[in-house]
């Protein structure tokens, strides 16, 4: 099933996590971004359209403010996000450039999605973006939204920017192979579930856990944003994002993941 949907998707929204972008010392994994712009590079090459969420913005600047890692003020979070949001588009800018693919960064807030005004002023330059060639990189605005630092919605946000974008699909890249029936990492025989076309019934059949190490989200997040964009007709895939080639191996099927369908 996630072979054929992305192969018979266009516009494709990937929601990349703080856990995939991290390094196991918690520093931008450069390496990782450096594969992944290539393996997108492929994908644009053979027709299709790619807008990433990107979270990380916190890591990167702890990656370059390492003075401020016990700073646990509300400032200095918000603070850490806004010196960490140019680390990371210029990591992400450097990791594409092998391929002569520009990037644009759209820094996003709640409010955004709910001013008719703006929805369509950024709908109309995602569009302009993408038919240039070009890959927008979307974050939420860390920097002015409190909430964003308490609970962490880059899932809600790749969901609400699939439905602005009219996206043929939403890939949530996550440390996790996918949705199983109860977490996998307290319980050795969890079953990963392949498809999942009834999502209320899995949500009162599944044990959700909390949010991981890096990120401030966990899978109630993602689950939410299965229901918001299955709800427009937009499937969704959630996968393991820090494999080798992982873009490439679902779309071939060498690499498991959950598929939310309508």
């Amino acid at each position: 099933m996630i072979p054929q949907l992305i192969a018979d998707s266009r516009k494709i929204v990937i929601k990349i996590g703080s856990n995939t972008l991290a390094d196991k010392d918690g520093r931008v994994n450069r390496n990782f971004l450096n594969e992944f712009a290539e393996q997108a590079g492929r994908f644009i090459k053979n027709g299709k359209q790619l807008v990433i969420v990107s979270s990380g913005a916190r890591i990167a600047g702890l990656s370059a403010m390492g003075k401020w890692a016990r700073k646990q003020d509300l400032h200095y979070k918000q603070a850490l996000c806004a010196v960490g949001q140019v680390e990371l588009m210029e990591a992400w800018k450097t990791a594409f450039e092998p391929m002569g693919i520009h990037i644009a960064q759209l820094l996003l807030t709640r409010d955004d999605f709910g001013d008719s005004i703006r929805t369509l002023n950024m709908r109309n330059t995602l569009f302009t973006l993408v038919d240039e060639g070009i890959v927008p990189i979307i974050n939420e605005n860390d920097s002015v939204c409190v909430d964003e630092i308490k609970i962490g919605d880059n899932d809600t946000l790749a969901a609400q920017s699939a439905v602005l974008w009219s996206a043929d699909l939403l890939i949530l890249f996550s440390d996790i192979d996918g949705l199983f029936n109860k977490n996998p990492k307290d319980h050795p025989d969890a079953e990963l579930l392949p498809e999942v076309r009834d999502i209320c019934a899995v949500k009162s059949a599944i044990t959700i856990g909390g949010a991981n190490s890096f990120g401030t989200g966990g899978i109630a997040t993602k689950i939410e944003a299965a229901e918001r964009v299955v709800s427009y007709g937009i499937p969704m895939i959630l996968a393991h994002g820090g494999k080798p080639g992982a873009l490439e191996a679902l779309a071939n099927g060498s690499q498991p993941g959950t598929a939310f369908l309508a």
